[in-house]
């Protein structure tokens, strides 16, 4: 057997290997070569949430105080 096909039987073993993890898009067992998703599909369906930023860390506004305007500091 070549170099190469044996690379190839590795890639498909691993593509097959479970992570131990569900899929966090579908909750199917995760697989290693995807991790931590199950498939190319799901990892597409994350990467799409992000780029439309359906994902977004909350931020609480700055208090700003009374004598700045518009973030300006003002000196008298």
């Amino acid at each position: 057997m070549s170099s190469s096909a044996n690379d190839n039987g590795q890639d498909a073993q691993q593509q097959l290997e479970l992570t131990g993890r569900p899929c966090p898009i579908c909750r199917k067992p995760g697989v290693l070569h995807y991790k931590p998703f199950c498939s190319r599909r799901c990892a597409d369906v994350d990467l799409g949430r992000w780029l439309v930023g359906a994902y977004a860390v909350p931020v609480a506004p700055e208090e700003t105080d009374d004598d700045e305007v518009d973030g300006d500091s003002r000196e008298s």
